[in-house]
């Protein structure tokens, strides 16, 4: 599944980044760039699209005067220098708020919204094992993370740790390590207890790649992790039935 988008900037600069960051993820396909809202219309009368890129401060037509035409409603993720458009944003319903100039951490970050909205909405059943939940993770040894690139199956036991990173997460295993952008219930929810332990704010453990354990911290591969007060009862709890 590909999001269907188009991007309407009146700065040639801003379009270009745009579709500099629509190039490096695989799901989406932008179909059209506009530098002006009447344009954007005329097409969007005879093509349907996913998701629109919408800058707001515009000549002619502004983006949200360009919403506010629209009978059905795509996708909307506005793109903005300025932060006093928020609330409307929010009264339009759309699905993120962008302010310039945008990284392409955030950029990718509200693309990935979208794009697990739209999978579970379309999602058939033989589909629904790759939405990220507990109850559908639960008994497999495999879950699929989204990366900056492309959707990735991690076999759970050959993780040997996750590690927090702002607003990623690092998995960590044996061979390899992948980067993906979610949050922490998301983490939760496909590294299940006894296999897996959350050991600090920051920390997620397979239990059965401990090498040991001294004090406040684990020992894992060549990594030593903390355990926090907060997560220690726990954790030592679930040692001690192992034993």
């Amino acid at each position: 599944m590909k999001i269907n988008c188009i991007a309407v900037d009146d700065e040639p600069l801003a379009l270009d980044i745009i579709k500099e960051y629509c190039a490096k993820i695989p799901f989406i396909n932008l179909l059209h760039s506009f530098d002006n809202a009447i344009d954007t219309l005329e097409y969007l009368r005879d093509n349907k699209v996913d998701l629109i890129l919408l800058d707001i401060q515009m000549e002619e037509l502004t983006g949200i005067q360009l919403l506010n035409t629209l009978k059905v409603k795509p996708y909307v993720i506005l793109t903005t220098a300025y932060d006093s458009y928020a609330m409307q944003g929010f009264e339009l319903d759309v699905a993120d708020y962008l302010l310039k100039p945008i990284s392409f951490e955030r950029f990718f970050k509200g693309i990935s919204k979208i794009y697990e909205r739209m999978h579970k909405e379309n999602a058939t059943p033989a589909e629904k094992p790759l939405n990220v939940n507990a109850s559908e993770a639960a008994g497999k040894d495999y879950f699929f993370v989204k990366t900056e690139t492309r959707v990735e199956k991690v076999t759970a036991s050959e993780v040997l740790y996750v590690e927090g990173m702002g607003d990623y997460w690092r998995i960590v295993t044996r061979n390899k390590r992948i980067m993906t952008l979610m949050n922490a219930r998301g983490i939760e929810d496909v590294l299940h207890e006894p296999q897996f332990c959350r050991v600090h704010k920051s920390y997620f453990v397979a239990i059965d790649k401990i090498d040991f354990v001294e004090r406040k911290h684990i020992k894992i591969a060549d990594q030593r992790i903390p355990i926090s007060d907060t997560y220690q009862k726990n954790f030592f709890d679930l040692i001690e039935r192992k034993k």
